[in-house]
């Protein structure tokens, strides 16, 4: 049975997107093709249909992760200080901290993009860098960008390596509140 091409594309985003939520709450290493695709009720040897290897999903997840988390953390378009200064509250916190799964790639897959092929990290790249742009137009400051992106990526590795909720907590809370002192001093927008 031969199926749409509307069919095709919509198994390989359910695909994706059932990956990339293991991939961030679990690590994109620890699962196989046949799990990957069980999730998504199909057999493994369907994967190849859609993907020509496990290191090209791994490419698309990085891909769309970080394509949604530029969108979320407003980097596509112009923003002011107070929409980001919400976004980096909403990053820091413990819903975030708690569902990797449904949160930014960078702090559940920086690892293993690092590990990753050339390719993977360039599209890595790609996005963060105009994640940091964006930012830096809004601050006026590219350094002062690069630091808060840094923190606030380093802030969640860190709270979710710790087993205690109120040291994660104190973690994130923490580092708000030193992030939101670098920015008292801008002038407003």
């Amino acid at each position: 049975m031969r199926y749409s091409v509307g069919h095709k594309q919509e198994t390989r985003e359910r695909l994706l997107q059932s990956s990339a939520t293991q991939a961030k709450n679990n690590g994109f290493s620890t699962v196989g093709v046949d799990a990957l695709m069980k999730a998504i009720g199909l057999s493994g040897g369907a994967f190849y249909t859609h993907f020509t290897s496990k290191d090209e999903l791994f490419g698309s997840i990085v891909e769309r992760e970080l394509s949604q988390s530029l969108e979320r953390l407003g980097g596509e378009g112009r923003q002011n200080q107070a929409k980001l200064r919400r976004c980096l509250k909403q990053y820091l916190s413990v819903a975030h901290l708690q569902q990797p799964g449904a949160g930014c790639a960078l702090p559940a897959l920086g690892a293993e993009i690092a590990r990753g092929s050339v390719e993977v990290r360039q599209e890595a790249q790609d996005w963060i860098c105009r994640l940091h742009q964006a930012w830096a137009q809004t601050l006026g400051s590219e350094s002062l960008a690069w630091s808060i992106l840094s923190q606030c990526v380093g802030a969640l590795v860190v709270a979710r390596m710790l087993v205690s909720p109120s040291i994660q907590q104190q973690v994130l809370a923490s580092s708000h509140e030193q992030i939101i002192g670098q920015l008292e001093g801008l002038p407003e927008d």
